[in-house]
């Protein structure tokens, strides 16, 4: 397996960071980005702080989780 770029080795200034429509404003903001084929997860209430990278494939499954009802626990915190 290919070792995931450094957070750090990224041009953040350039990435189009999309925040979900569900964040509400109130500080509950979660930004993703793509950059060199890489997907970016990073908080926007913390834009200085280095988001997390993961494979397309990776993101993939987590989106499909999600879509199927995986991770709905989180739903109760």
């Amino acid at each position: 397996m290919t070792a995931k770029p450094d957070p750090s080795s990224f041009d953040l200034t350039s990435v189009e960071w999309t925040v979900s429509t569900h964040s509400g404003g109130g500080g509950n903001c979660v930004r993703v980005g793509v950059q060199n084929g890489h997907v970016l997860i990073g908080d926007s209430q913390n834009p200085d702080r280095l988001p997390h990278v993961y494979t397309p494939a990776e993101a993939r499954a987590w989106l499909q989780g999600a879509k199927g009802g995986e991770f709905d626990f989180l739903l109760s915190l």
